[in-house]
């Protein structure tokens, strides 16, 4: 599969964790329906269009992430005050992450989104967007760049890698360094044309950070760089 490695980093981000409404907290990292919303945002398709193609783009496209830093996060307070009536105010509190920085790995499944696929790699290359890309909210604004492109290859057996990988993996826990810590989220995969999460798309995912690396066994991607990840 075509595919290429890019990096995305702000000084903060949000990716709402939807069960968190009232006092909203965030995912560790991006998330595939979050990075689908950006690559339209990047190529300036409008959400009209964006609700038709979020299901094509979930299915056609493959993610992974390597989490590049520590993951630190703080809760800040806002008064939100109502568009009818601006003196009715209330209180409300966020999760966010601070300094994020998350290496891409987006693999071309389908043929049939080729096109977006390839815009949005050239986008990137040449620092293009037609909206500025965020990550999560419009007020944590996002720095895209471009790291290697190539191909994706089918693997399975033992293999290492710094990206996340998920339940159907087996983790072999001998080769863990001393202190090594791993990290657990459960992350939307999919978002029909309402922009919804279907609950029974999302995946739990195992994640290293900061440049460690999960050695496990079972199916992943070997890229041009002799990288390996795996990708959902």
């Amino acid at each position: 599969m075509k595919g290429f490695l890019f990096d995305i980093k702000g000084n903060w981000a949000h990716y709402r964790k939807p069960e968190t409404n009232n006092n909203p907290l965030t995912h560790d990292f991006i998330t595939k329906t979050a990075l689908i919303g950006m690559i339209g945002a990047v190529l300036g398709i409008d959400r009209k269009a964006m609700c038709e193609l979020f299901p094509q783009l979930c299915e056609d496209l493959l993610y992974s992430v390597c989490v590049k830093n520590a993951v630190k996060k703080e809760s800040w307070a806002f008064t939100l005050r109502y568009v009818v009536d601006f003196f009715q105010k209330a209180p409300k509190q966020m999760e966010f992450l601070k300094n994020p920085h998350n290496r891409i790995a987006l693999a071309l499944k389908s043929d049939r989104s080729y096109r977006f696929f390839d815009d949005f790699q050239v986008a990137v290359q040449n620092h293009q967007a037609y909206f500025t890309p965020v990550l999560g909210l419009h007020n944590c604004p996002a720095e895209l760049s471009f790291v290697s492109s190539g191909d994706f290859h089918p693997q399975k057996g033992d293999f290492t890698t710094q990206s996340f990988v998920t339940n159907k993996h087996q983790l072999n826990k001998e080769k863990f360094l001393e202190g090594f810590r791993l990290q657990v989220e459960r992350i939307p995969t999919f978002q029909n044309s309402n922009f919804w999460n279907l609950p029974d798309k999302y995946v739990r995912v195992i994640y290293p950070s900061e440049g460690a690396i999960v050695s496990a066994e079972g199916e992943y991607f070997k890229f041009t760089d002799e990288s390996q990840w795996v990708l959902i």
